[in-house]
């Protein structure tokens, strides 16, 4: 189906939390999308405006509670819910009428892993099934691009916003051979956003402001097993990774240093071009001018990752850094991206590459 004609209606499942209102954000500026129903839990019967009150042009919309029947008659539904929310309801819409043909979005991380053991290990529930990966820049060991498999599908899965930052970072050097994958370290900077809007006591401004805080360290990760099932569609054929995640006080963004052993042999003056090969044509993928190291700044409300290189000559690793806003490239911007790939547009549709700094 080629959209460039007519608008594709969009219901949003979840529009009262971060990733649904931000998915609301870009979608109010997309040439080829209609916003549709709006639907949340605990705000059903709010406006949007209430909850929601930067989205001026949506202020008046009144939130519907989340059931299949309120997100019927939609070309596209998007599903910003907990984790372990999104597989019953994408299956109660799977069963109404045409419901193989609506564009299913789901920006939570029910249909992201392949190993369903995986998901029981990491997630403790039975897993929901795989869904079509949307992250367009994935790099497949036959040099074909992850976009390929997005075109003309009916289910997305969005990526993990870590996830993208850290497979962004270290796959060039993955696909290429110049780095090894069984000993791969990450540290993050993560903006509170990531953690979602639920009230918890350590997100709040009194605990945060001023302290950076690890969690989920050791291993604990949801992200881990989408990381190593990236790095092996990359070509790594195997991927241990040390994950570590940390709260810093910012709303947005997430700064990621992953690092890597240089394979034997490897002359560190090749390893750049590894990465300038993999990023060229890539339109929200960006390598920095060598020396240019990038910040979370560069990257808020953009479609942007930002990634630079080096090599530790004596530490025999490579270091990659990588800036992204979570909650666009991360999330809301890489559905949108994945959706016009699944709906026949321009792959860049209603999305920007500048940031806004200061």
């Amino acid at each position: 189906m080629h959209m460039s004609t007519q608008r594709a209606r969009v219901a949003v499942a979840g529009a009262s939390g971060y990733a649904g209102g931000e998915f609301l954000r870009l979608a109010t500026n997309h040439p080829f999308l209609e916003v549709g129903t709006l639907t949340a839990h605990s705000s059903a019967g709010a406006t949007l405006g209430a909850v929601q009150p930067h989205l001026r042009s949506l202020a008046d919309r009144v939130l519907a509670p989340t059931d299949a029947a309120a997100l019927a008659g939609h070309d596209v539904v998007v599903l910003a819910l907990p984790h372990g929310a999104s597989g019953a309801l994408a299956a109660a819409i799977a069963e109404q009428p045409g419901g193989s043909d609506v564009v299913v979005v789901d920006l939570g991380a029910d249909h992201r892993l392949t190993d369903g053991a995986a998901w029981r290990q990491f997630y403790g529930t039975e897993h929901a099934g795989t869904w079509p990966y949307g992250l367009p820049e994935l790099i497949h060991a036959d040099g074909t691009r992850q976009r390929d498999a997005l075109r003309g599908t009916r289910r997305i899965a969005v990526p993990g916003c870590n996830v993208t930052a850290v497979t962004l970072g270290l796959q060039p050097g993955v696909a290429a051979g110049v780095i090894e994958a069984d000993d791969v370290v990450a540290v993050l900077a993560n903006g509170y956003s990531g953690a979602g809007r639920s009230l918890k006591p350590h997100l709040l401004a009194s605990e945060a402001l001023g302290a950076a805080a690890p969690y989920a360290v050791g291993g604990t990760h949801r992200h881990i097993p989408e990381i190593r099932q990236n790095l092996q569609v990359a070509g790594a054929p195997g991927v241990t990774i040390s994950f570590t995640p940390t709260l810093v006080p910012m709303s947005r963004g997430i700064l990621a240093t992953a690092t890597a052993r240089l394979t034997p042999g490897t002359d560190p003056a090749t390893v750049r071009a590894a990465w300038v090969r993999a990023y060229a044509d890539e339109p929200f993928v960006h390598l920095l001018p060598d020396g240019q190291w990038p910040s979370t700044a560069m990257t808020l409300g953009a479609n942007t990752a930002l990634v630079q290189v080096a090599v530790d000559e004596a530490a025999g690793r490579v270091v990659t850094v990588t800036a992204i806003d979570n909650l666009v490239k991360g999330t809301a911007g890489a559905a949108i991206q994945s959706l016009n790939l699944a709906l026949g547009l321009p792959e860049t549709a209603g999305l920007i590459t500048e940031g806004v700094a200061p």
